[in-house]
């Protein structure tokens, strides 16, 4: 538990003794009653108004047996890497937290673990090494254990990633195991707006959610999103709930195909992304949209940028096992 104040001192802190000189004498601080714990302080400082206050997030324990009426099995997953392509780079960490959960979208238990470092072909950048503090040193004749990562990947009915488009591809070339998997992103398929967050970092949410954790580490990573994820706010669904819901449902990717030049500046404005072939998609701008808004962005395209009523841009439609591919 971490205590903080909108001044940001930290009353607790010992004065150097420089500053406890200027000071005079200290005072014996006022003893706390009998039966008084850190909650209960903790409590009493934040009902005063001038202080808030982080809980540290504790992980949840593996369950000893699976609950019934929890039949679904979900894995929050994360990975460390030495840079941002996947066609460059490496992952040189893998956390995985499998746990169960129903049909209506409600957490049951964690079931199982798995963290394992690997040594990269090549040593680990100094800025990756300052972010996630994995060292070549820590890494060394490292190896992820493939067998125990399958164990919780191949029966699991859903991979949930904070950001699943840089971790998915990144973990399709890096085994066959997440093949054909289905992926929910709980970065773009979650409003974390509507629920009165500022941000989408997973840092900014455990604060705002009144903790803090270990992070840039990929298990206690995946044990922190977990937590935010089952977390319910008075009459409204669980943020998890949402994400099942929105992974079940299809969406649709736009490409503007042949649009003008001249329109990119408004495709880009309206949140169109440039793709250049690479990849294996159409070389143009393109979008995705949820079913209920592919006539809205088909009127505005055939209005706005093709100038032409009968414009038929080239569609794809998607579900959890395609979106957040490379």
């Amino acid at each position: 538990m971490s205590v903080h104040r909108d001044s940001q001192l930290d009353m607790f802190a010992k004065a150097s003794p420089a500053i406890a000189k200027a000071r005079g004498p200290s005072r014996r601080p006022p003893s706390q009653p009998a039966g008084s714990s850190q909650e209960d302080m903790a409590r009493t400082l934040e009902e005063s108004g001038n202080y808030r206050i982080l809980r540290k997030l504790a992980a949840r324990p593996i369950a000893p047996v699976r609950r019934p009426g929890f039949s679904r099995l979900g894995v929050v997953l994360d990975t460390e890497t030495t840079g941002l392509s996947h066609r460059n780079d490496e992952i040189i960490e893998i956390g995985a937290v499998a746990f169960t959960f129903n049909d209506d979208g409600a957490i049951g238990d964690i079931v199982g673990i798995y963290g394992g470092l690997q040594q990269p072909s090549r040593p680990i950048p100094p800025e990756i090494t300052r972010l996630t503090g994995i060292t070549d040193a820590m890494v060394e004749e490292q190896v992820i254990d493939i067998q125990a990562l399958r164990s919780l990947i191949e029966p699991a009915d859903l991979i949930i990633a904070h950001n699943a488009g840089f971790d998915r591809p990144f973990c399709e070339a890096f085994s066959t195991i997440f093949a054909g998997k289905a992926w929910a992103c709980s970065v773009s398929e979650i409003d974390w707006s509507a629920r009165g967050f500022e941000g989408t970092k997973l840092g900014y949410l455990v604060g705002q959610a009144g903790y803090f954790h270990d992070g840039h580490r990929a298990v206690d990573d995946c044990h922190a999103l977990l937590e935010i994820l089952d977390r319910e706010q008075g009459e409204s669904e669980s943020p998890f709930t949402e994400l099942y819901r929105a992974s079940q449902r299809s969406r649709i990717r736009i490409f503007a195909e042949h649009s003008p030049f001249e329109m990119k500046d408004h495709l880009k404005a309206r949140g169109y992304r440039w793709s250049d072939g690479s990849d294996g998609r159409l070389k143009s701008w393109w979008i995705e949209v949820d079913e209920d808004g592919l006539g809205d962005e088909l009127s505005y395209l055939r209005a706005e940028i093709y100038r032409w009523k009968e414009a038929e841009p080239p569609l794809v439609r998607l579900t959890a096992f395609d979106r957040f591919k490379s």
